[in-house]
């Protein structure tokens, strides 16, 4: 009986850990608020809240399964349960909810990280995912231009691929971090891009900056990029250009210094940062679909 008992259980920790799992997790206090209209919603307080859900993804650890956290996004969630006629006041119903972002959703890998480090984390890959898939929809549905007949959305990517290209080598060795932010309709566009040389990152984030750029060019919105170099026993080094029509201008010197030492949220003037210079956007190479704007 105690040999078979153990048996069982052996087999039972052992099926455990070949069971994924997926933690929806409401990031802030405003997201939780709004759980708490719901009867069957147990908790009282954000912080406590916080501190379950971190016990519980440690609990998970320990049973040696794989396990994701995802964003539970309350006003996602009442429009899935008015879709699919659930009742959204049952914690069957956050389960399955639950279990549906696992497939659609933003998501995090838990591998034992505190939520001071995960939230963040989970939060930018939200956001990425957002952006990602905004400027996707947009580049699919650009339609042809009514000049000569190429496909926007196709053209402004490749064009976007091939600044990114000559703003890399025109960069020239070092460490490099970029940062294209597109004015979209309602939405502030930001892609990040970190690598080093002149070659782009074989990882996500080349696609997702050649896409946001590429938005900004099919949609002739304005925006720029911010280039930070970074070199061996060097200052480093900081370059913009302005994005207009589908073309990259560079700035001055002064607009570049004046960009990074305003706060944008209150517009007063910020110290330079030690250890840096502040340079003019270097002039690109020369690319034959630089008429962008006659043409498209």
């Amino acid at each position: 009986m105690t040999r078979t008992g153990t048996t069982t259980a052996h087999l039972r920790r052992a099926l455990r850990r070949e069971i994924p799992s997926t933690v929806g997790l409401l990031a802030d206090e405003h997201d939780f608020a709004a759980m708490r209209q719901y009867r069957t919603f147990a908790f009282d307080d954000h912080a406590t809240y916080l501190r379950q859900v971190e016990a519980l993804l440690k609990t998970l650890s320990t049973q040696g399964g794989h396990t994701t956290v995802t964003l539970f996004d309350p006003e996602e969630y009442a429009a899935w349960c008015a879709e699919t006629g659930t009742d959204p006041d049952h914690p069957t119903s956050r389960s399955r909810f639950t279990a549906h972002l696992a497939t659609t959703g933003a998501r995090v890998t838990y591998t034992g990280q505190p939520l001071t480090t995960l939230l963040p984390e989970l939060v930018d890959t939200a956001v990425r995912q957002a952006t990602w898939e905004y400027a996707t929809t947009v580049l699919a549905t650009a339609g042809d231009c009514a000049t000569c007949g190429e496909d926007i959305g196709k053209a402004a990517y490749e064009r976007a691929g091939r600044l990114l290209l000559r703003l890399l080598e025109a960069a020239g060795p070092g460490t490099h971090h970029l940062v294209c932010s597109v004015q979209a309709a309602d939405d502030q566009l930001l892609a990040v891009l970190h690598t080093h040389g002149t070659t782009p990152p074989e990882d996500a984030t080349g696609p997702e900056f050649t896409a946001v750029l590429a938005t900004g060019i099919a949609l002739a919105a304005p925006g720029g990029i911010v280039l930070r170099t970074t070199t061996p026993d060097a200052p480093d080094r900081l370059h913009g250009w302005r994005l207009t029509d589908g073309t990259l201008t560079p700035l001055t010197e002064a607009e570049v210094f004046a960009a990074y030492c305003t706060d944008a949220r209150t517009g007063e003037p910020l110290s330079p940062e030690p250890g840096v210079e502040y340079h003019a956007g270097l002039p690109l190479a020369p690319d034959p679909d630089d008429d962008w704007p006659a043409h498209h």
